[in-house]
């Protein structure tokens, strides 16, 4: 979906269902499975509002009737936020409250946590957020990861790069930050924090405008960080060819600017490009293409309502040169967590977006063409939880991350 109008953001069900706030939303559940039907079947938030185009919201049941089972491949985690997947296939886990941990995908043993992770502000939505590898760990052993990083008068979204080390007692070793949110806020929420290596070395960042108002009205202005995506090189330098770079007052590590909270990011694997969910307010979590330079609207523009019920701003969800999204959901699943399924294991699922949903309590597999989204399924809503991370596993198996007191590695592999 391309340029003209826009519309804006998504659900601040980050880090605790709603948010951890009383907001009193609809939130999306498990819908209804009826061929050609929508999925949805609770009412909007946002009764009102209309979808710009046809397609762009409520898309009909379509499933692949691929049969699966679902393995139990490590228990224990305390509100793990994301995994990446080490090439002897066991797996690097972050937990919010400030734990990385190496969990074998057989057998399910955890490592204790790891030395050197730098401290975190674990209050709300805050603490030890995404991981991923270097592209060149198989050489460098580098991972970088993000955190809500404690500072004075606040906190605020950090990156930082470490060499893991396995020998005896597996630790991060030469911690340095990269990259840092400006400005410092005091708010626990709206952390954004996916990490994205593109095809070109380059990392993405995605952000939130911390959601109190000070931090909101934040994410268009090219001086701020907040609600950004921002787009650096692995020094935390930012790249000559960025949109903004030379521009008077802005930043110039800024990619795309108008977010609220982007808390699942992949790349296209044809397209190259950066596609992003993000949550809404109460209903209008949205699925975006993240181009370069543009405006996604928030808060000017947005599906869905203030948790008290009433408009956010003009209560507009359309405004020329901004975006809209490809997709939106109203009422809101949370999302977190994407991933695009490429590999042969499941080959009826092949060129499916896969989306966790924290207070929807399940997976979303969405059918797209081209930037159109047709179809939509949703997974293991009988287990009834929250869905902070999906990722494809070198065998082709679904890993499932699930954000509880008690969190779960999930692994779905055919069914026998």
């Amino acid at each position: 979906m391309r340029t003209t109008i826009a519309a804006s953001l998504v659900f601040a069900a980050a880090g605790l269902g709603c948010g951890g706030l009383s907001c009193g939303s609809k939130t999306s559940g498990p819908g209804q499975q009826v061929p050609g039907r929508p999925v949805e079947t609770e009412p909007p938030n946002a009764k009102d509002q209309t979808p710009a185009f046809p397609e762009q919201t409520r898309a009909p049941y379509r499933t692949a009737n691929v049969a699966f089972d679902v393995r139990v491949v490590g228990t224990g985690l305390e509100h793990p936020w994301a995994m990446a997947v080490l090439p002897d296939g066991a797996l690097l886990v972050t937990e919010r409250p400030g734990r990385m941990r190496i969990l074998a995908t057989t057998g399910g043993a955890r490592s204790e946590p790891l030395a050197g992770v730098p401290k975190v502000d674990g209050k709300g939505q805050g603490g030890l957020l995404d991981v991923v590898l270097a592209p060149d760990f198989a050489q460098s052993s580098v991972v970088f990861f993000s955190f809500s990083e404690p500072r004075e008068g606040g906190n605020g979204t950090a990156v930082a790069s470490a060499r893991l080390v396995r020998e005896g007692a597996p630790r991060l070793e030469d911690v340095k930050v990269v990259w840092r949110m400006t400005p410092t806020l005091d708010s626990d929420k709206h952390f954004g924090s996916r990490l994205v290596f593109a095809p070109d070395g380059n990392l993405f960042v995605t952000l939130g405008e911390r959601y109190i108002d000070e931090g909101r009205h934040q994410a268009q202005k090219l001086g701020s960080a907040l609600g950004k995506v921002v787009r650096i090189r692995p020094d935390g330098s930012a790249p000559a060819d960025n949109p903004f770079v030379g521009r008077a007052g802005a930043l110039p590590e800024i990619w795309s600017i108008g977010h609220r909270n982007m808390q699942s990011a992949a790349i296209h694997p044809r397209t190259k490009e950066l596609w992003v969910v993000e949550h809404g307010p109460r209903g209008g979590d949205e699925l975006n293409v993240a181009r370069r330079g543009l405006d996604y609207g928030w808060p000017t523009i947005t599906y869905g309502l203030e948790y008290s019920g009433g408009k956010v701003g003009d209560g507009i969800t359309q405004k020329q040169g901004l975006e809209q999204p490809l997709y939106y959901w109203d009422p809101s699943p949370a999302p977190s967590g994407m991933v695009f399924y490429e590999a042969e294991l499941f080959p009826a699922w092949k060129g499916s977006v896969f989306v966790g949903a924290l207070a929807g309590k399940y997976l979303i597999r969405l059918v797209v063409e081209g930037e159109r989204v047709v179809g939509e399924e949703r997974l293991l809503a009988d287990r009834k939880r929250r869905i902070r991370d999906v990722r494809v596993s070198p065998s082709g198996s679904l890993y499932v991350l699930t954000d509880e007191s008690e969190g779960e590695l999930l692994e779905l592999v055919p069914k026998k």
